[in-house]
């Protein structure tokens, strides 16, 4: 909102879905970021990337806000035991070395996200191609898990965020 425009600073993501992050165990959230300049195009050998793990509270500052300001959905998927060791594995892997470059065309944090999913077969799989083409931002993502979330059962809880910010509807 225009009148806000001193106190409420843009930030990249703040439009189409924000950032997402998969919390495998309590107060410990795995989420995809760009490392440095950010890559138009993906490069391999070049990798700007890392995979990171935050509390709660340092995954909604990541921003530079107050986490209790910010609009939130976290949906409880249901996982097997089997899934959940499988999920460690992939973190570990991921956290060690980053499967690819972060890049505006290219693997960001709602596609890397829908890969784990995927991986986990929470989604259907993609090759890494069709995954950041149909997961081109969060909110795509977000979308997907929110319909499965309501076919399945699965918990959801919605945080509003900031009065003053202007959020997506969704």
């Amino acid at each position: 909102m225009k009148k806000y425009k001193e106190t409420e600073r843009k930030w990249f993501g703040g439009v189409l879905g924000g950032h997402v992050g998969i919390e495998g165990d309590s107060d410990r959230i795995v989420n995809f970021l760009k490392k440095g300049k950010l890559h138009w195009f993906a490069k391999k050998k070049n990798r700007h990337s890392r995979y990171g793990v935050h509390t709660e509270k340092q995954f909604y500052s990541l921003f530079r806000y107050n986490p209790d300001s910010v609009k939130k959905a976290v949906v409880y998927i249901h996982i097997t035991h089997q899934q959940k060791q499988q999920f460690d594995s992939i973190t570990a892997a991921y956290l060690k070395e980053t499967p690819y470059d972060y890049a505006f065309i290219g693997m960001r944090c709602g596609a890397a996200a829908y890969d784990i999913l995927g991986q986990l077969n929470i989604l259907p799989r993609y090759s890494y191609g069709k995954t950041y083409r149909k997961i081109f931002y969060p909110k795509k993502l977000r979308k997907r898990v929110l319909k499965k979330a309501a076919s399945n059962g699965w918990l959801v809880v919605r945080q509003n965020g900031s009065t003053t910010r202007k959020w997506e509807r969704d």
